[in-house]
């Protein structure tokens, strides 16, 4: 934490990305009463997701970051919490196999209500209005009274996301994430002739499983067979928000954002003299950065020395998005810079943001083949590097969409338009989330052998 910083500090600075309120006295209003509601999250967890990924950080844990592009009002209900959830669980496990270290699961829930966008306004039909920047601040539809930035929303989002957490909780520790039953739903996507290649995986969880049975590694013997520790996070955008819900931990003293227990900074607003990074360099939580082409190594080392001066293992991810192809154009130098600086930080992979292309049939897409790539990219610098790749960062969705194209079923650009239901960018479905947990944690096992040659070698 910056000695001396308070909540309020990043109003001087620079801001972009964020709306411009019509109505001063209902955005003041709303902000006093958000700022008597309990926190959503508890300086407590978010300090123990920092410490998970101070091992993650080290190789000793691996990070499982996805959910949402962007949380809507609309399509919220307890079905769509749990499918994502679902989805994530079956990720971990197959993950947690092959890399052989705890999963740190962290969903974009709970807060992943605003988006930034490439242009302020947006045309249709000839007609100009202002872009939808996610339901906290205007509605997707396309009128002029649904564009206009309402502060209201604010409260809808606090209590969409206080209720999601609630399940999320509930999900957590009642029983429905029981490695046995977690498994049983893995299997169904090894079956069918596409997906033979995952089927030996499969096997070797259910063996391991088997012999935990046998051992007496049980849900009635141990909690860590049937409940899982799930996290939440979001990008710190608007930041009216993010103050209303900024409290004091009452164990340290030190402020702790509220709003999630991990928070990001998008490529669009990591401006250093800006202010959300100003809002985040004084929370406690753990800090994501996004690092895009246009990162350069002056402005990451400056960025790390404000967001982690004590330079702790834990509290500074930095999430890679560069695009299939790009990855050997910048991730090298990136890591460069870090290891010439000696930062301490968990290095993440998003294969999303950097691979959005536009459809012969006019819908934003993203080719599964690109996201692998991007990932298989990913690991393979960092394994040629000799540094450790901590975590990979998804826009995926338990609902079966069809947003993006490929993957094991095949998604064509014709069926886009079948299930395209997303309300900004287009996400993963269940499947294609599975089956690139399965490419992820074959990377990881690679990777984890390599290390036991290298241990039994020295």
């Amino acid at each position: 934490m910056t000695k001396g910083w308070t909540k309020s500090d990043w109003r001087a600075l620079p801001r972009v990305q964020m709306p411009d309120y019509p109505d001063a006295a209902a955005l003041e209003a709303v902000e006093a009463r958000l700022a008597k509601y309990p926190p959503l999250v508890f300086a407590g967890e978010a300090r123990t997701l920092r410490a998970r990924l101070g091992q993650a950080a080290k190789g000793e844990a691996f990070l499982l970051q996805g959910g949402d592009c962007a949380e809507s009002f609309q399509e919220f209900g307890a079905d769509s919490i749990r499918d994502t959830f679902k989805v994530m669980l079956q990720m971990a496990m197959v993950l947690t196999f092959g890399a052989k270290v705890p999963v740190i699961k962290v969903g974009r829930v709970a807060g992943q209500f605003a988006k930034p966008r490439s242009a302020p306004m947006e045309t249709v039909g000839g007609v100009e209005l202002p872009s939808y920047r996610g339901d906290i601040v205007n509605d997707i539809a396309f009128t002029p009274e649904a564009r206009i930035p309402d502060p209201q929303r604010m409260l809808q989002a606090y209590t969409q996301a206080a209720a999601s957490l609630n399940l999320l909780r509930a999900f957590s520790q009642g029983g429905y994430a029981d490695m046995h039953q977690v498994h049983t739903w893995t299997l169904g996507f090894t079956e069918g002739e596409k997906a033979e290649k995952y089927r030996a995986m499969a096997e070797q969880i259910s063996q391991a499983l088997a012999f935990m049975d046998a051992a007496g590694v049980t849900r009635e013997a141990t909690q860590a067979v049937g409940t899982v520790d799930f996290f939440t996070s979001h990008e710190a955008l608007l930041l009216e928000y993010e103050e209303a819900l900024c409290r004091i931990d009452s164990t340290s003293g030190k402020p702790v954002a509220g709003s999630g227990h991990m928070i990001w900074i998008g490529d669009r607003t990591r401006q250093p003299d800006g202010a959300h990074v100003k809002f985040c360099e004084g929370v406690i939580n753990p800090i994501g950065l996004k690092c895009g082409p246009s990162t350069t190594a002056e402005d990451l080392k400056v960025l790390m020395a404000r967001l982690n001066p004590l330079n702790d293992p834990g509290r500074l991810t930095l999430i890679a998005r560069f695009g299939a192809g790009k990855t050997d154009d910048h991730l090298p130098r990136l890591i460069e810079t870090v290891k010439a600086e000696g930062a301490n930080v968990v290095w993440s992979c998003d294969p999303m943001h950097g691979n959005t292309i536009k459809s012969s049939s006019g819908y934003k897409t993203r080719p599964f083949e690109a996201v692998l790539q991007e990932v298989q990219d990913f690991f393979r610098v960092h394994r040629s590097m000799g540094t450790i790749p901590g975590g990979v960062h998804f826009e995926m969705t338990g609902k079966d969409v069809t947003e993006c194209t490929g993957g094991v079923r095949a998604v064509t650009d014709d069926d886009l338009s079948s299930r395209y239901h997303t309300a900004c960018d287009p996400r993963l479905n269940a499947s294609q989330s599975l089956e690139l947990a399965f490419l992820v944690a074959e990377e990881l096992n690679v990777l984890h052998q390599e290390r036991q040659r290298a241990a039994a070698a020295s």
